[in-house]
């Protein structure tokens, strides 16, 4: 194997797999990158057995090979080179030989044998929307897994495939994260898989503000995501995940409007004086007028009052300070909406010019 090509050219595939190299692994390989050199190109792949990235470069290649590099090593070498170097890459036995301008640099290699990638991911149900979209649908939903829940199957994003639609639902228990996207998605019946945490994380790093599309395949035990340079394959967490359209309540006439902005800073002011560990609010609700107040065991107390369009009967309800915040954090109107039903019911809380996502929060007793 042996390789020329720009440093630039090296150093950007290099930083888009690196996010899945563990710095501690249960395999010494886990800790390379392999690099493959064939008539397609150079391709760089890293795994941590959970999730696999796979990007792409253009060198001069001057004899195929394959082998793995410790990738942090690789990468430190890489990114230390002089703006605009021509990197050389060779094999010597063993040992692969990096040169750039008056650098040389010796590596120990591990055999490309021992690498576990997936090749094939199965029978897919494919389809294809732009990175801006797909991008903004985990953005908005991600904040509400739960993390490292009994119940595994939270520890995740749901996406589930209909005709013509793409949802994404994220909850921990206590809230909830609903968005949809029309698309071109394949016919056949609703498809339901589980990303774990680290795939979407992963992902939202990965996925740019872009008209650029992108392809989403959903196989029976992998979600692969394919960029123009990049190949982002993860497993997937094998459980049911709850039914989500039980816990979103029905709002009849309990309808809350005010501007995003003037709840957000009064919810954050209120939480200073909240108990630390439940961030409880009190929503006291009457005609066109919201108070916030919290308190704490040192019996200190926070008092806020909002003006709103509000024109149902006056009720009290508790909630999170801190979960209600993300939900509307998560709102890009200069308005929120808060659907209510009851003081022990939970609230949808949803841009009032936007009916793709929808936020619930269950109340808590204060």
């Amino acid at each position: 194997m042996k390789i020329k090509l720009h440093r630039e050219a090296l150093l950007k595939p290099l930083q888009a797999v690196m996010g899945v190299v563990e710095r501690r692994q249960t395999l010494p390989v886990l800790g390379n990158v392999l690099l493959v050199a064939d008539e397609q190109g150079l391709s760089l792949t890293a795994t941590d057995l959970e999730v696999e990235l796979v990007a792409t470069a253009a060198p001069i290649i001057e004899a195929f090979g394959q082998i793995t590099l410790p990738a942090r090593k690789l990468m430190d070498i890489v990114r230390n080179l002089p703006e605009g170097a021509d990197v050389s890459l060779a094999l010597s036995g063993d040992r692969a030989v990096i040169t750039a301008e008056r650098s040389r640099f010796t590596l120990t290699t591990l055999p490309a044998s021992e690498f576990p990638t997936v090749e094939d991911i199965g029978e897919t149900r494919p389809l294809r929307l732009s990175q801006a979209d797909l991008r903004q649908l985990i953005e908005k939903t991600h904040f509400s897994m739960a993390l490292q829940d009994v119940r595994y199957y939270l520890n995740g994003l749901l996406l589930e495939l209909e005709p013509g639609r793409l949802r994404a639902v994220a909850t921990d228990g206590h809230r909830l994260a609903l968005g949809e996207l029309e698309g071109d998605v394949p016919p056949g019946d609703a498809h339901q898989v589980i990303v774990p945490r680290k795939g979407v994380q992963e992902l939202l790093r990965l996925l740019e503000d872009s008209d650029e599309a992108v392809s989403v395949e959903l196989g029976g035990n992998h979600i692969r995501v394919s960029l123009p340079t990049l190949r982002f394959t993860s497993k997937l967490i094998d459980g049911r995940f709850p039914d989500y359209q039980r816990v979103i309540p029905r709002v009849e006439d309990r309808v809350m409007h005010t501007e995003r902005n003037a709840l957000k800073q009064a919810l954050v002011r209120a939480s200073i004086l909240s108990n630390e560990k439940h961030r409880g609010v009190r929503f006291i609700l009457d005609r066109d007028q919201l108070r916030i107040q919290s308190n704490n065991p040192e019996q200190e107390q926070a008092d806020e009052e909002l003006s709103v369009s509000y024109q149902a009967e006056a009720m009290e309800i508790g909630f999170n300070a801190s979960y209600l915040l993300d939900a509307v954090n998560a709102v890009d109107s200069d308005r929120v909406q808060m659907g209510l039903v009851d003081s022990n019911s939970s609230t949808v809380v949803e841009d009032p010019n936007d009916s793709r996502y929808r936020y619930v929060v269950m109340p808590m007793r204060l």
